[in-house]
């Protein structure tokens, strides 16, 4: 059973200045919801309520938003009772602790921050800045491959073979239509030098060997210590298996899927769709006149 989720938010979101200049990249709403807020409650969904999220300098603004306002529920309590009850499920969504990565040493060293928290137990991993659509959430997916095989699990996505050059791809035998027992990682390959086109998604589950794989790690690209090397380590001792998620990830790191994102996400709310949609139609058919004319 996997109890703890460590969520890897420090970064400074250097492809969003100057929004992010004094803002997380992760308190970036998508309508009116900040990005990790969907990631938290993607562990909830999965019946985690214990999580670690690794934090930095200016990331203040995460802890006080899962933190309680008792002045601003007063306030809002007398006006609108629905906006209320939102604000009070943010707070007791689940136990969530903060730790600072003070200096940022990559994703391998954010997840080394999280050793003592996590002890000798398995746990999920998910990047603050993934956002992943679907019916069953895609940790709950992970723990369920985790409770089959008993290794390591990360999730992998299907992506274009001109694009695997962005990706970590994973490599290996098929143990069914939605496993692979993984014997290659690499990072960023060129076209024909990649294993697969499946890619890492941001999602994994990993047992606590990867910490003593951590302390092992040198330092890689950007000089900073890399996960994909870490797992390299833990292959070549213990398995670990690809699980292709059943779903649809939104990449939130850059500026153009930001904006997909809050397209797509706005069509599936009531209160937006049927206006949001004529919108969006008056839009392309002015731009398409103006390139007729």
């Amino acid at each position: 059973m996997i109890k703890k989720a460590v969520i890897p938010a420090a970064g400074f979101g250097t492809r969003f200045l100057p929004a992010t200049k004094a803002q997380p990249k992760e308190m970036l709403p998508i309508i009116d919801t900040p990005t990790i807020q969907y990631v938290v409650q993607e562990c909830v969904d999965s019946g985690i309520e214990d999580i670690l999220i690794i934090s930095g300098k200016g990331k203040r603004s995460i802890e006080d938003h899962f933190d309680r306002n008792i002045e601003l529920e007063a306030h809002i309590q007398e006006q609108d009772e629905t906006l209320y009850n939102q604000l009070r499920h943010i707070e007791s969504m689940a136990n969530i602790h903060f730790i600072r990565q003070k200096e940022l040493n990559g994703l391998g060293d954010a997840i080394y921050h999280a050793r003592f928290h996590c002890g000798n137990e398995a746990f999920a991993v998910l990047l603050g800045d993934t956002i992943i659509d679907s019916v069953i959430p895609v940790t709950q997916q992970l723990i369920d491959a985790y409770e089959q095989y008993h290794q390591s699990v990360i999730a992998v996505e299907e992506v274009p073979w001109d694009k695997v050059s962005r990706y970590g791809i994973v490599g290996g035998a098929p143990l069914n239509d939605r496993i692979m027992q993984i014997n290659e990682l690499v990072e960023k390959p060129s076209r024909d030098k990649a294993p697969s086109n499946l890619a890492i998604a941001g999602r994994y589950v990993l047992t606590p060997e990867i910490f003593e794989a951590l302390e092992k790690t040198e330092r890689g690209k950007n000089n900073e210590i890399q996960l994909t090397d870490a797992l390299r380590i833990i292959l070549k001792h213990e398995n670990i298996v690809a699980s292709t998620i059943e779903g649809k990830r939104y990449d939130i790191g850059n500026k153009l899927d930001f904006l997909k994102t809050t397209v797509e996400f706005a069509l599936k709310r009531k209160e937006f769709a049927v206006p949001f949609e004529a919108f969006l139609r008056k839009t392309i058919n002015d731009i398409d006149g103006k390139v007729k004319n």
